[in-house]
């Protein structure tokens, strides 16, 4: 088994409709253009601000690069960095002048084992091979040209099930389901010495299971907003890792591939917008949510325009027209929807459509202060802390 026969196959899917869009081959072609005139400095910025770990410096480290090398095929010479900084990171970029570079925070590296390292050091190699880099969601999400609210969605879904990929990779190199998941422990919890805590995978992963329960109750462990983010949260992302390892791909007599894949889509479901397609009772009310509250956000910026407009027929059909529409009287339903989905519908339901409605508002540009008070309100009225949207629309769109 190879790296590229391991990859998530959503992964691949999404990224192939992405590749497809108008917005991203545009994208693509202009930082090509950048390119070609020079490099875009990488290299320079990291001597100017990290260490580079030469092999006299690092054996160790260098070491584990040459075992990731080799297990997923890395065909690049590499180089490797570390910054001063008391948060666990690392990060791979897009490589230049024919060299691929790695880097980590030095906590990160005096705080994680070998096999740790290994799941971190693969994780990130994984984005290259995968060539996850070659879609510039940061270049997009805050560049200066609309993004469809429809693509924004679609970016930010396929930036979870890259990092499944990645996960993959990274546990394809370190080949111990124990050390990955402490290592997700550690960066989701921050805590390393078993003199304040002692990891324990079992109950990590009820974590887990308790996200999936209707009646859970986000904020007992890490903060709401990260049940959303673009990186799968840690918990679910252990989960998925273990269906991996129990998989054909890992060990003989797994489950199969299709098995496997079946069973990451169910969990990453609950991170979807498939509100706006079901069928159910709960997704009917859901999604009439979501049209009112992306009404008002829209109207709440000096009116419904053009450019709202276009955002509105993404989602309610090209047939959609203010002609037959009375904007005021639909705003003035947003509270009994409101009521109504928060009587209804799940924490994590509710979650969905405060996220959808913040990276649609996020797709437009700039937030205004009356947009991001409509956004307020529908969060408010659903018990959902507002860094959820705070999150959203400040976050990274990037890949970790």
């Amino acid at each position: 088994m190879n790296a590229y026969g391991i990859r998530c196959e959503n992964d691949v899917k999404i990224a192939e409709v992405l590749l497809d869009d108008v917005l991203v081959r545009k994208t693509m072609e202009n930082l090509d253009r950048m390119t070609e005139k020079g490099p875009m400095g990488v290299r320079r910025r990291l001597l100017s601000s990290s260490v580079r770990l030469s092999r006299n410096m690092s054996p160790s480290v260098h070491k584990m690069a040459d075992h990731c090398v080799e297990t997923l095929g890395v065909d690049i010479p590499l180089e490797l960095y570390a910054y001063a900084s008391p948060q666990f990171n690392a990060a791979c970029f897009k490589p230049e002048d024919g060299r691929l570079f790695v880097i980590f925070s030095s906590s990160l590296l005096e705080a994680f084992d070998e096999n740790e390292l290994m799941f971190v050091m693969g994780h990130e190699l994984g984005h290259h091979v995968y060539q996850h880099h070659d879609i510039p969601v940061g270049y997009i999400a805050n560049g200066q040209q609309r993004v469809p609210a429809s693509l924004a969605l679609q970016l930010f879904a396929w930036t979870r099930y890259a990092e499944i990929s990645a996960d993959r990779a990274g546990a394809f190199c370190a080949n111990e389901l124990g050390a990955v998941a402490q290592a997700l422990f550690k960066l989701a919890s921050g805590l390393t010495s078993e003199k304040v805590v002692s990891f324990n995978l079992v109950e990590f992963l009820h974590q887990m299971d308790e996200m999936q329960a209707f009646d859970a109750e986000p904020g007992q462990g890490p903060p709401v907003e990260d049940w959303f983010s673009t990186h799968p949260f840690s918990p679910l992302r252990v989960k998925a890792l273990q269906l991996f390892h129990q998989s054909g791909l890992m060990q003989d007599g797994g489950i199969g591939k299709a098995e496997l894949e079946i069973g990451v889509q169910g969990l990453m479901g609950m991170m979807e917008p498939n509100y706006l397609e079901g069928r159910t009772e709960v997704a009917k009310i859901m999604g009439q949510l979501f049209i009112a509250g992306a009404i008002a956000v829209a109207n709440a910026r000096n009116g419904i325009g053009e450019q709202e407009i276009v955002v509105l027929k993404e989602f309610m059909g090209e047939g959609f027209s203010l002609d037959v529409l009375n904007i005021d009287k639909l705003i003035d339903t947003l509270p009994k929807r409101i009521k109504s989905v928060k009587e209804h519908a799940s924490i994590t339901q509710r979650m969905q459509v405060v996220r959808d409605l913040s990276v649609v508002a996020r797709a437009e540009g700039k937030i205004t202060d009356n947009e991001l008070l409509v956004l307020y309100a529908i969060a408010d009225g659903l018990e959902i802390p507002r860094s959820l949207v705070t999150h959203i629309l400040d976050g990274d769109a990037g890949l970790d």
